[in-house]
Order: C-alpha cells, then sequence, then structure tokens
C-alpha cells in the first residue's frame, strides 16, 4: 500500500512554523510521506496566520489557490490549521467547500486522525482547549540546517488593546528549562549552530514555571552547548528589558548583539491607550542604556501607526523618535481593527489612506536611516555565515541581520564556500538595503 503524501504551507510568525514542524513530524511518524510540491500532495495543510487584516488575506488566498489543486483533481484533501482556523471556526469549511477539515490550535495532537478522516472524505471540524497544543514534541525542522527557532512558551497575558492574540493563542504557558536545553541539543548536535529564540514575550520567559524572570539564566545555560555559535533574541518586551540580561548580552560571546524590541509607538498616551507602558523619554533613556553597555548593539523593533486618536502631532513625535533612535532594522504596519479587541471598539478610528500614508513615512525615513548605517559599515570586517549561493557568488548574514526578515550580505566571490560556515568578510558597497562584501 502506497503511503499517503502531504504537503504543506505555513504562513505567518516563526511560533506558527514551529507548530507546523510539529503537525508534519507527526504526520512522517504516522507514515505520511512529505513532499514539496502541493501537486504532488494527497492532503494539503495550509496552516494559517490570523493577526492584521493582510496577514488573514494572505492566508485566504493561499486557502483558496490550494482549492484550486483539488477543483482539478490534482490532490484529494485539505486541511486548514492555525490561528485563522482558530478565529474563524465556522466562516472557512462553510465560505470554502473545498476544505475538508479545519483544526484549532489545540487539535495539533489530532491531526494524522484529522488527516486520515479527509482523505476518507470525512469533513471535521475540531478545537479543543487551547492549552493542549504541543510545546516541546520532536519536530521536522523545515528552516536551513544550520538555523532554527528554539521557542520557549505560548499564548499571552500582556493584553494589548489592539492585539487578537490572547484570543486567538490563550493565556500564557511556558516550557521547563530543562526541554528547552534538552531541544537545543539535539538542534546542536543535527548541525544548527544559530538558535533564535521565540515567544509572544521571551522577556516574560519563567515567570509562570518559576515566578521570577529566567531568560538570563536560559541565555547562560545555551551558552554552555558546544557547537552552539550564535544565539538571537527576539521579541523583548522593553518594559522586561532588565539591567541582568543586559549584562547577559554584553558578556556572552555566543549571544549575538542583537534585540528584537517591538515598540510600537513612543507616544506616552498612545502607549496607555494601547495597555502598553513607556513614553518617548523612558524609551529613549532605556536604547541608550543597552547601547552604552553592549557596544554595537543592533537593534530591530516595530511601529504601530494609525492607532485610534492618534494625532497628526503624536504621530510626529513617533517619526522624530525614529529618526534620532536610528534603529537598524524596522517593521511599520498601519492599524488593523482585529474584532473582540478594545480598540476596535474606540473611537476617532483613523482614515485608512491616512494610516497607509503614515506607514509609508516611516519606512521612508527608515531606509534613509539605514542607507546611512550601511556607509558607516564601509572597511568593517564582520564574522559572516553563508545562507546560499547568488549570481554574484553567496548570500550571507552578520549578527545584525536576522534570516527572513533582515537585510543580507552579498559577498562577490569565485571561491566554493560551505553553506552554514562563518567567514570573515569586509563590507565594500550596498545596494538599496542590502550590503556587499569580500573575503577577507
Amino acid at each position: 500500500m502506497n503511503k499517503y503524501k502531504v504537503s504543506y504551507i505555513s504562513l505567518g510568525c516563526p511560533k506558527n512554523q514551529v507548530d507546523c514542524e510539529i503537525l508534519i513530524q507527526k504526520l512522517v511518524s504516522a507514515g505520511f510521506e512529505e513532499v514539496d510540491l502541493i501537486e504532488d500532495a494527497d492532503v494539503v495543510i495550509v496552516n494559517t496566520c490570523g493577526f492584521i487584516d493582510i496577514a488573514k488575506q494572505e492566508s485566504i488566498n493561499e486557502i483558496l489557490e490550494v482549492a484550486e489543486y483539488k477543483k482539478a483533481g490534482l490532490i484529494s484533501a485539505i486541511v486548514v490549521t492555525g490561528c485563522l482556523a482558530e478565529r474563524y471556526q465556522d466562516e472557512i469549511i462553510k465560505e470554502i467547500p473545498e476544505v475538508d477539515a479545519v483544526a484549532g490550535i489545540g487539535a495539533n495532537n489530532d491531526i494524522v486522525k484529522i488527516c486520515q478522516k479527509a482523505l476518507c472524505g470525512i469533513t471535521t471540524s475540531i478545537f479543543p482547549n487551547k492549552c493542549y497544543l504541543p510545546l516541546n514534541e520532536e519536530r521536522l525542522v523545515s528552516t536551513p540546517s544550520h538555523w532554527a527557532y528554539l521557542k520557549l512558551s505560548d499564548g499571552c497575558d500582556n493584553k494589548c488593546s489592539y492585539c487578537a492574540i490572547p484570543l486567538i493563542r490563550g493565556e500564557y504557558r511556558e516550557r521547563t528549562m530543562e526541554s528547552i536545553l534538552d531541544e537545543a541539543r539535539q538542534l546542536v548536535n543535527s548541525g544548527v549552530k544559530e538558535l533564535i529564540l521565540i515567544a509572544q514575550d521571551t522577556t516574560k520567559y519563567g515567570i509562570k514555571l518559576y515566578n521570577e524572570y529566567k531568560l538570563p539564566s536560559l541565555l547562560k545555560e545555551l551558552c554552555k552547548i558546544d557547537g552552539l555559535e550564535w544565539i538571537r533574541l527576539y521579541y523583548c518586551y522593553p518594559d522586561k528589558v532588565t539591567d541582568e540580561l543586559i549584562d547577559v548580552i554584553a558578556t556572552e560571546e555566543k549571544i549575538c548583539k542583537y534585540i528584537d524590541i517591538p515598540l510600537q509607538h513612543c507616544n506616552k498616551d498612545i502607549l496607555k491607550a494601547m495597555n502598553r507602558s513607556g513614553s518617548y523619554e523612558e524609551l529613549k533613556e532605556l536604547i541608550n542604556k543597552m547601547r552604552s553597555r553592549i557596544p554595537e548593539l543592533a537593534i530591530r523593533t516595530t511601529f504601530l501607526v494609525g492607532f485610534p486618536g492618534e494625532t497628526e502631532e503624536q504621530f510626529e513625535e513617533l517619526c522624530g523618535f525614529v529618526k534620532e533612535m536610528k534603529f537598524d532594522n524596522m517593521g511599520c504596519f498601519a492599524f488593523s481593527a482585529e474584532e473582540g479587541t478594545p480598540a476596535a471598539e474606540m473611537k476617532n478610528q483613523i482614515d485608512e489612506d491616512v494610516k497607509a500614508k503614515r506607514a509609508e513615512i516611516i519606512t521612508d525615513i527608515q531606509f534613509s536611516i539605514t542607507e546611512a548605517l550601511n556607509k558607516k559599515r564601509f572597511g568593517k570586517v564582520y564574522k559572516t555565515i553563508i545562507s546560499e549561493p547568488c549570481t554574484d557568488g553567496y548570500i550571507g548574514r552578520s549578527y545584525f541581520y536576522s534570516p527572513e526578515i533582515d537585510c543580507e550580505i552579498i559577498i562577490e566571490t569565485d571561491e566554493q564556500l560551505e553553506i552554514g560556515s562563518f567567514y570573515d568578510v569586509r563590507i565594500t558597497d550596498y545596494n538599496g538595503y542590502d550590503l556587499i562584501g569580500e573575503l577577507v
């Protein structure tokens, strides 16, 4: 009897990607064969994102595209999982009849049974409690062999007024430090050299199981793993970036001098309305402290513009903040009114065109900052990990670039380089956001 073949599309954040890696491993362990191409599969899993309007639309478009394969008789079944599935439990099958199963994130343990039913023509809609989402099971890593995500926790209790994540993913829950370290060792033994720590809020790690922030302690233990060369931090909330965490980043060589810290805004009234803390001066003080104690620190951040009631003056304050702080990498999103969140019901909603224009302005400011930063890197030599070959040589990253979301270094060379290995690269030029370099 031939194996059933499964293909998948995973959308959204790295946390969702790790969930999908666990799903696929469960199927492979049960005898399914993973294939790359949709048309080669019997069942296709679409692991969706439902965070904001743009992400939801992308997820819907992907489901509709896969539905065309089923209409053409190229595949037998479609299973929709992830955040959009969790959020719109009834609408998906109702609106897209080609979908055979919709599974909430708490149903991930049941993925084998769900797919088997779908292949038998049985329509399934299953939504167990979110607490059943597996956090630390075996996974089929989908990133390149030299780097991987390491998930510390799931869910969120922060309750930012614009965010639907607590509604979708449920309350905050975290893994034991032992399980995280065990998985890290397994990943490194398989060839991973760079681990990217992820959660809804990595800086909160430890508060649930240990009644204290344990991220600094976890980082120290990870640094002891032989063969691990880089550790990178995502999603650090500014109000939990402690002096202890700053000191660990500064002193541990394996920790990239890089931090992803989503600030969202700088105006204290907007931040208060977002149910977040801070102000222009407080955030500026934190950033300056981090930079003074961690030389060459690269900061990635995210801003949300067009929040209900955001005045032109408050937006201009944000523009000034971005210009003054000169972040290494930045993302900017227009506010999306997500049903079920307090912000969606607030008065003084901003016009869509105004929100889009504000996001464009912030992005243009950041491009000028990036250009200036790139020029300052001319002539400097950086330890660089090789990602893949390209027309002019190879593409790589130094510590200040994270995979998939940041820029890249184009290394012009005729030499044969090893993917996943480190080389010293001197920066010679730039092209837009990307740097150009040569081997030293």
